[in-house]
């Protein structure tokens, strides 16, 4: 199952899954783009299962937890990878919008973690895969505090896990290719091109992982020196860097 299927990283990991031969169960908003995605999943030889859902929804968050949580279609991975962005400072935007970032990026995830952690256990095998950011490590508002919550969470889950032939992992990528900065408003037109990484990288590594069993990952030498080095920066200089 993944999350945020319908574009960006989200399909890129239905287009790498589907092309190793997992079937795929994707989930998001947009129906019509699922179809689309579904459909070519199919065209290579895999099933594909559409289930719409607002994840900012809690009734929503509910049935792809029961979905997640059915024993008759027992899943082996879940991506926990839907998400966005605000687009603004904490006190220019308004708190519904707060609201409705902190549910899809923190509730969500723990719920579906919760619910295919459960039905994993029970079985004795998967894994669970979180998105991250390297912005974890940065002070930018409630965007930075959703993924930091991911990674520490992810942590603390691969620990309660262990032993039970089912893992956690958190992806921490940086920059990526798609769509999501022009959705939410941000004009990242200035960073150089060497900054930013491709869909296709960070899942091949984030993927590579999973199978690993590795609990974090971070795609390409130069963010993890940067994540090296911003956990050396004293936060009153972070804050600063961070305005």
């Amino acid at each position: 199952m993944i999350t945020g299927a319908s574009a960006g990283l989200g399909a890129e990991y239905a287009r790498q899954l589907s092309m190793s031969g997992w079937d795929l169960i994707l989930v998001a908003r947009d129906r019509g783009r699922l179809e689309e995605m579904a459909a070519w999943a199919r065209g290579v030889g895999v099933e594909a299962e559409v289930l719409p859902a607002d994840l900012s929804v809690r009734a929503d968050v509910g049935k792809v937890a029961k979905r997640i949580a059915d024993p008759k279609r027992p899943l082996d991975l879940v991506v926990n990878n839907a998400g966005m962005g605000v687009g603004r400072r904490f006190l220019e935007s308004d708190l519904d919008t707060q609201d409705t970032s902190l549910e899809v990026m923190v509730r969500t995830p723990m719920a579906l973690s919760h619910a295919a952690g459960r039905a994993m256990v029970s079985r004795g095998r998967g894994a669970i895969l979180n998105v991250s950011s390297i912005a974890a490590k940065t002070l930018s508002g409630t965007y930075s505090a959703s993924k930091a919550w991911i990674d520490t969470f992810t942590h603390g889950l691969a620990a309660d896990l262990k032993g039970t032939g089912v893992t956690a992992t958190v992806v921490r990528p940086g920059l990526v290719r798609t769509e999501f900065h022009d959705r939410a408003g941000l004009d990242f037109s200035d960073k150089p091109s060497f900054v930013w990484l491709t869909p296709e990288r960070v899942v091949k590594s984030s993927l590579r992982a999973v199978r690993r069993g590795r609990v974090s990952v971070t795609p390409s030498l130069r963010y993890k020196c940067a994540i090296g080095v911003a956990s050396l920066i004293p936060r009153g200089l972070k804050r600063r860097l961070s305005r």
